[in-house]
């Protein structure tokens, strides 16, 4: 089929109309797998390569603390338990270091004891979803129900009544998903220290976790930990002695003043 002159304009003027009549709402749609530059040396990690600051800038989300000044935010991921919650609460209580725990509706049903013993050891509570779905992916109605079965179950057993921070499950994100998050009342938190920890059948000793945080070390971070971890459980404390050792200060979510996106 021989093209003329004058389909191939009509031609492209088809597909500039049905580029341009993609509504805002789809491209809000495109899902994105937080990662970032991972710190060496004590310098800043970046999330500049990964094509999302200006979501999460424009989002207002968390990703670092003030990077100005060597403070640490510690959080907890906990999806379910795996027996090293209550070692990981007996260490922070020990040490005096506030923390927030992201639970989700199994945790909050399946452990309601170490709930009231995170808010009443006087630590966060955060909002990790019910189901734990991919939330890039469902409604605004279905977030909206995801996150208040949470709030509400642990308001009963806890008399939180204020539940400001959300981490979206697997990292996964969007803008629509973290502006209807916003809409809620929630700051969403992600973070700048992480490491592959949360497979219980790949831990590999209390040393391989305690490397991997204090070589990423840098002021204001966002600390990642997931619960289930027994290498986490047992590096915890000689991570927070050591990390106090040169000079950080661990921090409650509660008290960041500012955050800086590179």
């Amino acid at each position: 089929m021989k093209l003329t002159i004058k389909s191939v304009i009509s031609l492209t003027i088809l597909i500039s109309f049905l580029c341009t009549s993609i509504p805002a709402s789809a491209q809000g749609n495109q899902p994105f797998h937080f990662g970032f530059k991972k710190s060496k040396g004590g310098k800043l990690p970046s999330i500049a390569e990964e094509g999302f600051m200006g979501i999460l800038q424009k989002q207002n989300a968390i990703f670092l603390g003030n990077t100005g000044q060597k403070e640490l935010y510690l959080t907890f991921d906990n999806g379910y338990e795996n027996g090293y919650t209550a070692k990981i609460l007996d260490d922070l209580k020990e040490l005096k270091v506030p923390a927030i725990f992201f639970v989700t509706g199994h945790f909050v049903k399946d452990q309601p004891e170490l709930v009231k013993r995170m808010v009443a050891e006087g630590h966060l509570v955060g909002n990790h979803s019910w189901s734990h779905p991919d939330m890039s992916q469902v409604s605004k109605i279905q977030i909206k129900d995801e996150l208040e079965k949470v709030r509400v179950e642990v308001e009963k057993l806890t008399g939180q009544q204020e539940m400001r921070f959300v981490r979206a499950p697997r990292g996964i994100f969007s803008d629509r998903m973290l502006g209807v998050c916003n809409e809620l009342g929630y700051i969403n938190v992600f973070w700048s220290i992480a490491y592959r920890d949360w497979e219980p059948k790949q831990q590999k000793g209390w040393n391989y976790a305690y490397v991997n945080v204090m070589e990423q070390l840098h002021p204001g971070a966002v600390l990642l930990l997931h619960s289930v971890s027994k290498d986490n459980a047992e590096a915890l404390k000689k991570i927070i002695v050591d990390a106090r050792l040169q000079g950080y200060e661990f921090k409650s979510l509660n008290q960041m003043e500012m955050k800086q996106y590179r």
